[in-house]
C-alpha cells in the first residue's frame, strides 16, 4: 500500500471560497457575516471534485490512500478572532469528513485547528477531540505562526503549547507543522514562508528538551524538512555546541520528514541525509506546485517517481510508502487494520 501522508483539499467547490469571502467581510460589516448553515454543498459536487482531481491521480500515479486536510493556505489563523477561525474550521473540517465517507477506502482525516494569534490553544481541544473521537481523524495540523509570517507565537518548546501536546499524546496522533497564508510581503506563502516555518520548526526542537517531557510525542516537518537535510552538518554542529545528543537520539525519535520534495537530487539527498525510518512518503497533490517539468515530462509533484528512481531499496520503499506511516499514526494503522489491511 502506498500512503500519502500529505494531502490538502485544494478542489473544494467554489462555495466554500464564497462563503469564505463573506465570512471574512462581515468582520467589518456584521450585517454581511454568512451563517454555517448558508453554505450548502451537496455529496455530487465534492464526489466531482474528488473524482477529477486527487483521486484521478492518485490512480494515475499509484497511490492508494491519503491523509487528508483542508487546505493551508486558506486556514489563514491570523484572520479575524478566535471565533472566525472556530467557524470556519469546523467547516472545512467537516467537509474532509464528508469526503473520508465519501471515498473512505482513498481519504482519511487530519484536522485544522482553531488556532488564533494570541489566544491559549486550550481552545483548539474541543474541535481537536472532536475530529478524532467522532470523525476518525488521524492527525492535526499544527500552525506555529497563527500571525501569518509575523512569528509573535511562543517557539513550539514553550508550555504555551503544551495542552494540544498532552491530548496528542492522550489520542496518539502526531501533528504535521504547517503555517499557512503569510501576510508578511518579504514571505512568500509557499516558496518561503513554508519552508521558511518547517527549518524554524526543527530548530526549535533542536535547542529545547520538548521531548524529554514528552517521549512520545510526534511531529512530521513537512516539505522534505525545508533548509534540515542541506544542512544537517549544521545543525549536528549547532546540537553539539548547545551540549545536546546526538540528533538520533536527541529528535530522531520524535520528529519525521515527508517527501514533497520536487525534484530527483533533492529525494536523493533526503534519502541519503535523514535515516529512511524517518522519511514518510507525501506528495502534497494537489499543491503549491502543479506543473509539468520540462526537465522531465512529469509533474513536479509525481513524488512517487522520484522513489521509485531512488537508490532506496525494496525493503526501505517499504518502510517509506506504507511502514513509517503506520507507526507514526496509529490511529491509521488500526483503522487499516480493522479493514483487513
Amino acid at each position: 500500500m502506498i500512503i500519502d501522508i500529505h494531502g490538502h483539499y485544494t478542489t473544494a467547490p467554489k462555495a466554500l471560497e464564497d462563503w469564505r469571502n463573506r465570512q471574512i467581510a462581515g468582520l467589518k460589516d456584521p450585517s454581511a457575516a454568512p451563517k454555517a448553515s448558508e453554505l450548502r454543498i451537496s455529496d455530487d459536487e465534492l464526489r466531482e471534485s474528488i473524482e477529477k482531481n486527487q483521486l484521478a491521480k492518485m490512480k494515475e500515479r499509484g497511490s492508494d490512500l491519503t491523509v487528508f486536510s483542508p487546505r493551508a493556505s486558506f486556514m489563514a489563523h491570523h484572520i479575524g478572532d478566535f471565533q472566525t477561525s472556530s467557524t470556519w474550521s469546523a467547516i472545512c473540517n467537516e467537509l474532509c469528513y464528508r469526503v473520508s465517507r465519501l471515498f473512505p477506502e482513498n481519504f482519511i482525516g487530519a484536522a485544522m485547528l482553531p488556532q488564533s494569534p494570541g489566544v491559549d490553544p486550550r481552545t483548539c481541544i474541543p474541535e481537536l477531540e472532536k475530529c478524532v473521537n467522532e470523525y476518525g481523524f488521524v492527525a492535526i495540523n499544527l500552525n506555529p505562526d497563527p500571525s501569518g509570517g509575523h512569528w509573535t507565537s511562543p517557539p513550539l518548546s514553550d508550555r504555551h503549547w503544551y495542552p494540544i501536546y498532552e491530548k496528542m499524546v492522550e489520542l496518539e496522533i502526531p501533528a504535521m507543522i504547517h503555517v499557512s497564508t503569510s501576510c508578511n510581503a518579504c514571505f512568500h506563502t509557499t516558496g518561503a514562508h513554508y519552508l521558511n516555518a518547517d527549518t524554524t520548526a526543527f530548530m526549535q526542537c533542536l535547542t529545547s528538551d520538548l521531548f524529554r517531557e514528552f517521549p512520545t510525542l510526534k511531529f512530521v516537518i513537512p516539505h522534505g524538512g525545508g533548509a534540515v537535510p542541506y544542512h544537517w552538518g549544521r545543525f549536528r554542529g549547532l546540537a553539539q555546541e548547545l551540549k545536546k545528543p546526538l540528533l538520533k537520539e536527541h529528535l530522531l525519535n520524535n520528529v519525521y520528514f515527508d517527501t514533497c520534495v520536487y525534484h530527483q537530487p533533492g529525494i536523493d539527498l533526503l534519502a541519503k541525509v535523514i535515516p529512511v525510518d524517518n522519511i514518510l512518503f507525501a506528495s502534497e497533490m494537489i499543491g503549491a506546485v502543479r506543473g509539468i517539468d520540462p526537465e522531465t515530462g512529469h509533474y513536479y509533484d509525481d513524488t512517487k517517481r522520484y522513489i521509485e528512481a531512488s537508490a532506496l531499496s525494496a525493503e526501505d520503499r517499504h518502510k517509506v510508502y506504507e511502514g513509517n506511516a503506520r507507526r507514526v499514526y496509529p490511529r491509521l494503522d488500526r483503522a487499516l487494520k480493522a479493514r483487513g489491511l
